[in-house]
């Protein structure tokens, strides 16, 4: 049966409404490219993507993103694609090199291209020292390592390492982690065995001992090298990301076998600047003192004296000595605002170390 020839007028009027919408699109990002570039050249032709990069000012562009956005089209999916055209603008000449806890295909990797968008050149290392010492030697612009995972807790080899680096903290990217199992294997009976970095392990542990309760789990560096022993290998699985799981051409066997449904991962981005206010920040100190009564609650005291909001706290031991600690704590706020610079001054007084690790625009999209 014929359809109604106007149906097909009004599909063909609004298919040549769609072609002039993205005419103009395509003008609009050229045009941004065009006065990015112009940005560059105000600031010198042989300086690199880092002199023109600035976070402060894409947190401050992304939220307003987010202000503006009514749908249909959802806020992450909103700033995804401002974050990519962004990226394609600042690359046009030199991207810039990051630097991220590899191999391919790991959690980090996607981090990194959530907070820098694709158009960078990240640079994969096996170990979060390496990461750290690539950023400080300027082989790389800035780093991205994991931190915390909110059924985890925290990575400490990423925490002890700014008892030894001078590096800064100039971002941090909340990362919503979903879990899989790759494998050739047609079915759960063909599994011998699992590989996957310990801390997936154990954020599936409830899915492993109702599904495959007895099986060999193997923990190794990271979910991309799992997903890699695993290409080869019908007999085995992986728990890892979709990124592996395309990276190594295994397919899902199981989605979504995480544990908790807000499975998150709170990665750092490391650079050797501290940059200006975005308006919406967050600090982080290391602080020590003298050991006795009453320490941390000394440590502490300015930040309410001056009404800075304590986010976070995490405790290390010390390089300085046996039994000593440091602290790592998170604020509100800059260092260069009001109330944080003042209780940044007292601190000087109370505090045996007294360091800022960064002040940094905080995740522009949590998730959900």
């Amino acid at each position: 049966m014929k359809k109604p020839e106007n149906n097909s007028t009004d599909l063909e009027k609004i298919r040549q409404e769609i072609d002039g919408l993205d005419e103009n699109i395509q003008e609009l990002i050229s045009e941004r490219a065009r006065l990015a570039f112009h940005v560059r050249q105000s600031k010198g032709q042989h300086n690199n993507a880092l002199d023109y990069y600035r976070p402060e000012r894409e947190a401050q562009v992304l939220r307003r993103v987010l202000e503006r956005n009514e749908g249909p089209l959802s806020d992450g999916e909103m700033v995804r694609l401002f974050r990519e055209i962004m990226s394609a603008c600042l690359a046009q000449q030199e991207p810039l090199k990051i630097a991220y806890l590899g191999p391919e295909g790991t959690f980090t990797q996607q981090a990194v291209h959530l907070h820098f968008g694709h158009s960078v050149h990240a640079l994969s290392h096996p170990g979060i020292d390496i990461v750290f010492d690539q950023v400080q030697a300027g082989d790389a612009d800035f780093g991205v390592v994991p931190v915390e995972n909110s059924t985890q807790g925290i990575v400490s080899h990423t925490l002890d390492m700014f008892l030894l680096s001078e590096l800064k903290i100039c971002g941090e990217i909340e990362l919503r982690i979903h879990q899989n199992l790759l494998t050739h294997a047609n079915n759960l009976n063909q599994i011998e065995r699992i590989y996957s970095h310990e801390q997936s392990l154990s954020q599936c542990k409830g899915w492993l001992r109702a599904h495959l309760p007895g099986i060999e789990l193997i923990a190794v560096s990271s979910n991309g090298e799992a997903a890699r022993r695993v290409r080869n290998a019908p007999e085995a699985a992986a728990i890892a990301g979709r990124s592996a799981a395309e990276v190594y051409g295994l397919p899902i066997l199981f989605a979504g076998i995480e544990d908790r449904p807000d499975n998150t991962t709170r990665f750092l981005v490391i650079g050797r600047n501290i940059f200006s206010p975005s308006g919406h920040d967050k600090t982080t100190l290391l602080l020590s003192g003298n050991e006795g009564p009453g320490l941390l609650h000394s440590l502490l005291e300015p930040f309410n004296t001056h009404g800075v909001n304590m986010t976070r706290i995490e405790s290390r031991p010390s390089s300085l000595g046996k039994w000593q600690y440091v602290f790592f704590v998170d604020i509100e706020g800059h260092a260069e605002d009001a109330p944080v610079a003042a209780a940044l001054k007292d601190l000087q007084r109370i505090s045996k170390v007294s360091k800022v690790l960064g002040s940094y625009p905080r995740a522009v999209l949590t998730p959900s």
